[in-house]
């Protein structure tokens, strides 16, 4: 957990001159991470939960590339990452690392994984930047708004309207995290929606920022796995929250969405009691 202390404000120059060292501190991260994508990387369980949690060199190598960017760069500045926690520094202003976000779909040879980099100014998340290497895409949120880059291509990202949860496409990367009564909460949310997928990761927030996806449900979350992704959603127009509406930066129970009468919607819903309901199956 990352604490909450005074925010530092950048001035415009920072937020460029941050996102740029993001941006090719992803890429960097981005080439390693494919030297063992696919490559039948030998898999270690981290344990200590009651699912598999899996780690491999990948995941260490990655984030060790872009720690020591930081530190070659910005040696005062702080550091926390998943495999390498957290590192302390003279600045207020914290990386915050997750260099393969969606390791189970990494080791199984999926797309749905992500480089993710987020700049902490001592309360929340400002720039944020999601790399998927393999199809060189780039989502960049900040104060500014959010970028898609690919190749030459360059697009801001908004998030598309939805008028109700009735029309609304969910995400989540899986309920096997879920307690009892918030896997209830989020059958419920599945019964109303149009759809639902699974499996995204850091890749769901994205297509909602990109406007393909209108809601993410996940539980359980720790700061590196989402705050790269706050700004991303939030700069292209979209909300990013806990269950209640409030403050999710350090993980736990995150609620994103595009619009916000969806979101609202879903907070409600998500509060009321559960009903009882019949789950016949069929494709996901």
């Amino acid at each position: 957990m990352l604490a909450k202390g005074e925010r530092v404000r950048l001035s415009d120059a920072q937020v460029a001159e941050f996102t740029a060292f993001a941006i090719a501190a992803a890429a960097l991260a981005g080439l390693e991470a494919l030297r063992y994508f696919r490559q039948g990387v030998a898999v270690e369980d981290k344990g200590g939960e009651a699912w598999y949690n899996p780690v491999t060199a990948a995941d260490r190598d990655t984030e060790g590339v872009i720690r020591a960017r930081i530190a070659a760069r910005y040696p005062d500045h702080a550091i926390y990452g998943e495999e390498h926690g957290h590192e302390p520094g003279r600045s207020p202003l914290t990386w915050v690392i997750d260099p393969i976000d969606g390791t189970k779909a990494f080791i199984s040879g999926m797309l749905h994984w992500g480089v993710l980099i987020a700049l902490y100014d001592g309360a929340e998340p400002v720039i944020g930047v999601m790399h998927q290497p393999f199809t060189d895409e780039y989502f960049i949120g900040g104060p500014n708004g959010s970028e898609y880059r690919r190749g030459g291509q360059r697009m801001a990202l908004r998030v598309r309207p939805c008028g109700s949860v009735g029309a609304a496409a969910l995400a989540t990367t899986g309920t096997d995290y879920f307690s009892p009564e918030a896997l209830a909460s989020f059958q419920q949310l599945k019964a109303a929606v149009r759809m639902t997928r699974f499996g995204g990761d850091c890749y769901s927030y994205a297509l909602v920022a990109h406007g393909q996806l209108d809601v993410v449900l996940e539980w359980g979350l720790k700061p590196y796995d989402i705050q790269a992704l706050i700004p991303i959603v939030r700069g292209a127009g979209g909300l990013i929250t806990d269950w209640q509406g409030g403050d999710c930066s350090n993980g736990g129970a995150v609620l994103c969405a595009g619009d916000r009468r969806v979101h609202e919607a879903v907070i409600a819903l998500l509060a009321a009691p559960h009903t009882a309901r019949t789950d016949t199956g069929g494709q996901p």
